[in-house]
């Protein structure tokens, strides 16, 4: 009977409730002889016979330190909307609610409620450095990508239908510098390649005016933004970017592990920038003020645990791979509306004349460029 009641205990403890009960019957409610002929003490038979059949909950009548419910029912809606887990949530919660809750208190939410985790792809192959990112030389090279802003599969669906009816800018253009994972970037209301080589001479010039002197390697992909597989448009490219000392370097198609750092520059766009701040920009002078903010937050304030970065700013590793020779303003690069600068300047390929350039090597002032920057 003791052998019969454990192994009965364990699989289901209601049956092994009613196995007490019927032996207590059988001896007329003796509550210790019941408890000697089924190995166990006389509260449990007492427990049997005046409890209910299924085990009570263990939980604490008072627990003090417990995360409050609405709290609790924030984190849940939050990491359901984005699916982040604790790490990514955490920062998430800070930066849109200003809540500083601990990691290992979200861990314990989301595994309490079962909130499950997202599969990501498996990786094939050994991995490989796209780049010796110890030794690089700040600004010499970049990626240059562009971001669709508006993509469903990335933003909460409120978020995604008032950037739509806000009428905000729906790309973005981002060059990251590779050594220091620096980032400019412009936005647009349409994708075109005139843009986009306005925007890459306007960082070039800006990184000039701050005494960058090196020769600069951009890489990039395909796309029709830029000058896709026309090699008209390519020629034009190179004819003016290498008079300002400027290499491109196109990936292979669909090879986008090449452009893995400006890829997560999109995605961290996504947690937190558009995510958290896109509702709160109702018109786009308002979007390019936040987004201002953002990259100097990005440049300056925010820590970077990527290859070759161990936990910097992009501020603090030019300063410690540069000194003093480059100004540390370059990195206040000013976040523009692409079709904003177009009504200033005009044809912005135009101000590359032989006129601006003396033996190859170009000769920024003030006086040639000052509507430019005024924009």
């Amino acid at each position: 009977m003791i052998k019969l009641y454990h192994e009965m205990r364990k699989a289901s403890p209601e049956k092994a409730r009613e196995l007490v009960k019927k032996v207590l019957q059988q001896n007329n409610g003796n509550v210790s002889k019941t408890a000697r002929i089924l190995g166990i003490s006389r509260n449990t038979v007492r427990r049997a016979r005046n409890g209910p059949l299924n085990d009570l909950s263990r939980r604490p009548k008072n627990s003090p330190n417990k995360t409050d419910s609405k709290l609790e029912q924030l984190i849940l809606q939050e990491a359901r909307k984005t699916g982040f887990r604790y790490r990514r949530l955490a920062m998430y919660l800070k930066r849109k609610y200003g809540l500083y809750i601990s990691e290992n208190t979200i861990k314990a939410i989301l595994k309490r409620n079962q909130i499950p985790k997202k599969k990501r792809k498996s990786h094939s192959g050994k991995y490989r450095q796209l780049y010796d990112y110890e030794n690089l030389i700040p600004f010499t090279h970049f990626q240059l990508d562009t971001k669709h802003l508006l993509d469903f599969s990335s933003l909460p669906k409120e978020v995604y239908n008032h950037m739509i009816k806000a009428k905000l800018p729906r790309y973005g253009l981002n060059l990251i510098d590779v050594a220091t994972r620096a980032r400019f970037s412009w936005y647009c209301n349409e994708l075109s390649s005139h843009y986009s080589l306005m925007f890459v001479i306007f960082c070039i010039l800006w990184l000039k005016l701050h005494n960058v002197r090196t020769k600069i390697k951009i890489r990039l992909d395909n796309g029709s933004e830029f000058f896709g597989r026309s090699y008209r448009k390519r020629q034009e490219w190179e004819k003016i970017l290498s008079k300002l000392g400027v290499e491109l370097e196109t990936i292979p198609p669909g090879a986008k592990q090449l452009m893995a750092i400006v890829e997560n520059a999109h995605r961290k766009d996504d947690e937190e920038f558009l995510i958290v701040h896109a509702e709160k920009c109702n018109n786009k002078k308002a979007f390019i003020q936040k987004a201002q903010r953002w990259q100097d937050s990005w440049n300056y304030l925010r820590n970077n645990f990527g290859k070759g970065m161990n936990g910097r700013t992009p501020y603090e590793k030019l300063r410690s791979k540069n000194g003093d020779i480059i100004s540390e303003r370059v990195l206040s690069f000013p976040v523009l509306l692409a079709e904003d600068v177009q009504k200033v300047v005009g044809n912005f390929a135009l101000l590359f004349d032989d006129n601006y350039l003396s033996g190859g090597k170009y000769l920024p002032t003030t006086c040639h460029f000052k509507n430019l920057f005024r924009a």
